[in-house]
């Protein structure tokens, strides 16, 4: 899409900025931080589609807020995740700044915030997460502030008696197939023989260094490699991320700390197919589920 210089860089530096909240947002309303950067994604594809004919936009960020919000319902529609939500008692009484809710908020799990029903789940993280106010949730959801009021009220308290129930979700579990490919990719990384590591991938690879770059095919991915052969701020170990096998990677330097991003792998017919690469968008490990084996 031709979109005039004058127009697309101002909006470019905006999304830069606003990615890492846009994200928080998505990935709670998502359930999931992966799942919430593709939403990301496609809020931001829309946002470009509807740039040229948006004219003035007053308010860029609660212009690109409302894409996301969007994008998540839809996201949320075709997954049949979306339960029904009734219109609250719109009399309901909220203290818009409540430090004990917006701490119980942030320490949430994106598994919790997906018990809220959408609006309670929306209202909560943009007040008590993203900091937002009522005029600029209820302008976003396109929904009265007393309505934002129940819907905050409502889930609230459900977070508080959430927090209380145990996590009884089974600890995931990798395949003997599957860790054997992941080991290999993993040692062979680790000791920096990327030769050994392109000889793994199918010819027809896809690579998507997210927030930054898509590549396909052996010979385009194979810069992959080479790059981080000239870095030195990474070391490999295998893990979970949201109960999906991945590679998560650690700052060398701090090897104890919690792993600083992380990449998806697929594989087919033992041969790697796809490559989702999360080092350019570190913001996806806010409120994620890392598990290192």
């Amino acid at each position: 899409m031709n979109i005039p210089g004058e127009i697309r860089e101002p909006f470019d530096r905006l999304f830069g900025e606003m990615r890492p909240k846009l994200h928080r947002y998505c990935a709670r309303m998502a359930g999931s931080v992966i799942d919430g950067e593709d939403v990301l994604q496609e809020a931001l594809a829309k946002a470009f589609e509807a740039l040229p004919d948006a004219g003035p936009i007053a308010n860029p960020e609660g212009w690109l807020f409302r894409i996301a919000h969007n994008a998540a319902l839809d996201f949320l529609r075709r997954r049949a995740r979306e339960k029904a939500f009734s219109d609250e008692d719109p009399d309901m009484i909220v203290d818009p700044a409540n430090p004990t809710a917006d701490r119980q908020a942030a320490a949430a799990s994106l598994h919790t915030f997906m018990r809220l029903p959408v609006t309670q789940r929306s209202s909560v993280i943009m007040m008590d997460v993203l900091g937002y106010s009522l005029q600029e949730i209820s302008a976003t959801l396109d929904t009265s502030i007393p309505a934002i009021k129940a819907a905050l009220h409502r889930g609230r308290h459900r977070l508080r008696n959430l927090a209380d129930e145990p996590d009884d979700r089974p600890v995931p579990r990798l395949s003997a197939a599957q860790r054997l490919l992941l080991d290999a990719y993993i040692d062979r990384f680790n000791a920096r023989d990327f030769d050994a590591v392109r000889d793994m991938l199918a010819d027809e690879v896809r690579l998507e260094l997210v927030a930054r770059a898509r590549l396909n095919g052996r010979k385009e991915v194979a810069t992959y490699f080479s790059n981080y052969s000239r870095v030195q701020d990474w070391h490999l170990m295998l893990g979970f991320v949201e109960d999906r096998p991945a590679v998560l990677v650690r700052d060398p330097n701090d090897p104890t700390g919690r792993p600083t991003y992380f990449i998806l792998l697929a594989w087919q017919d033992g041969r790697l197919a796809a490559i989702r690469d999360f080092r350019h968008a570190r913001y996806t490990t806010d409120g994620a589920e890392l598990f290192v084996l």
